[in-house]
């Protein structure tokens, strides 16, 4: 009786009514929206090194080595030595090791030299392996394998050639002509740093620029070269590597081994160490925009208690015929309870429909562009929190007029008011 009654009546006022369900929808749009892109932006750093138990690199702080060796931003500081790199790789507690160098770019895009051990060992997400939509992967010194970003923003496929160029910046000003590479495969997305680089291998790599010496110093490229004349077929230096143990109890022991490497100063981390390094960095960022989202909801709420409110003088006379009908003072409470409760619930689930429209819509935008792979699914037990608070913050808000309707009296609404 009392629900019908309100759905009755909320029709009645069918565009206030509306106004008020939309701007509690677009309030718990944003405030679930800021929490899902915050899980998703966290759970897809975390995929970029999931597997990884160490990342070693030039003495550096934990944070610039995570991003600049696995997620690609900023430069290294300093490159590591091929022999310290191969000292570390040999020790008995180590499983395999992925080398890394990176200073190279392809038309804005960063150029990764490594080894096979790359794609046999890299996991991403929950324990994936690299896997190639097109091709396979690279198994000379001229051959490429490009992110799906890359294949699908400059249009590569399988079998076409690239020219990489020195540095790292957007615009290039020396290409590696000399030594072209060609499009081996096409790896398929992942939503890391894979998607947006070009992977050569690290002969590839240093032949580059050993040919490039050859060009400008020939005295340089000399001293490249081994006693016999031939280049040397190992890299001198490395920008950083992962190590995956055989044992995660190893960790410390491994990681204190590289910090105190007598060769040169190495720095070692544990990833996940150092990415909740980087939440704390971000942590201000995300409670300000959290701090954003539920001021949005207060002030929903807000118009929804204001709406009420104002609609109590307009209803006087509806509630005083309310009364003499025979409607007890509680009914008239929960009738305006009930109005508030609806209001919010039905802005609640358009809120979560349209962020669920939108995410399904923007998945591939999202991952492209973000390299955030956002799941539409079911709300995770946080969200359904924040969903809950908001329902019972509604239904709090929702008391103060109804009480104000509670104690209206009969008298009140039907004596005419001059």
């Amino acid at each position: 009786m009392i629900a019908t009654l309100a759905w009755k009546s909320l029709r009645n006022r069918g565009a206030t009514a509306a106004l008020t369900i939309v701007s509690i929808a677009l309030a718990v749009f944003l405030l679930l929206g800021v929490e899902r892109i915050r899980q998703e932006s966290r759970e897809s750093f975390a995929a970029a090194v999931s597997g990884t138990d160490l990342i070693v690199g030039a003495r550096s702080s934990p944070v610039h080595l995570l991003l600049s060796a696995v997620f690609h931003l900023g430069n290294a500081t300093n490159n590591v030595q091929w022999t310290s790199y191969r000292a570390i790789a040999q020790r008995p507690e180590v499983a395999w090791t992925i080398p890394l160098s990176l200073g190279d770019s392809h038309r804005g895009y960063r150029v990764l030299g490594t080894t096979a051990d790359y794609y046999e060992h890299l996991r991403y997400g929950r324990d994936r392996r690299l896997a190639f939509a097109q091709g396979r992967a690279p198994q000379n010194d001229r051959e490429a394998a490009v992110g799906a970003e890359v294949a699908g923003t400059l249009g590569y496929k399988a079998g076409d050639r690239i020219v990489i160029a020195h540095g790292a910046g957007e615009v290039s000003f020396m290409q590696h002509e000399q030594h072209p590479f060609t499009v081996a495969g096409v790896l398929e997305r992942t939503g890391t740093p894979a998607d947006r680089t070009v992977h050569v291998s690290l002969q590839g790599l240093d032949a580059v620029h050993a040919e490039a010496a050859i060009d400008e110093d020939p005295i340089a490229a000399a001293l490249r070269e081994d006693p016999d004349g031939a280049t040397a077929p190992e890299p001198r230096a490395i920008t950083a590597f992962l190590v995956g143990l055989k044992s995660r109890s190893a960790a410390l022991g491994v990681q204190r081994l590289a910090n105190e490497y007598a060769g040169e100063p190495l720095t070692a981390i544990l990833p996940g160490v150092a990415l909740q390094e980087v939440w704390e960095i971000t942590g201000a960022v995300e409670r300000t925009l959290f701090a954003v989202s539920a001021l949005v909801v207060l002030v929903g709420l807000s118009g929804m208690l204001v709406a009420l409110l104002t609609s109590l003088g307009e209803r006087r006379r509806e509630m005083a015929i309310l009364r003499s009908v025979g409607a007890r003072p509680l009914q008239v409470f929960a009738l305006i309870l009930g109005e508030s409760a609806f209001l919010t619930a039905a802005g609640i689930v358009l809120g979560v429909a349209v962020l669920h429209a939108f995410l399904a819509a923007g998945q591939g935008w999202l991952e492209s562009r973000l390299g955030l792979f956002v799941v539409v699914g079911w709300p995770s037990p946080h969200e359904a929190m924040l969903v809950g608070i908001v329902a019972v913050s509604g239904l709090l808000i929702g008391l103060l007029p109804a009480f104000r309707a509670y104690r209206m009296s009969l008298a009140d609404g039907l004596t005419m008011r001059l």
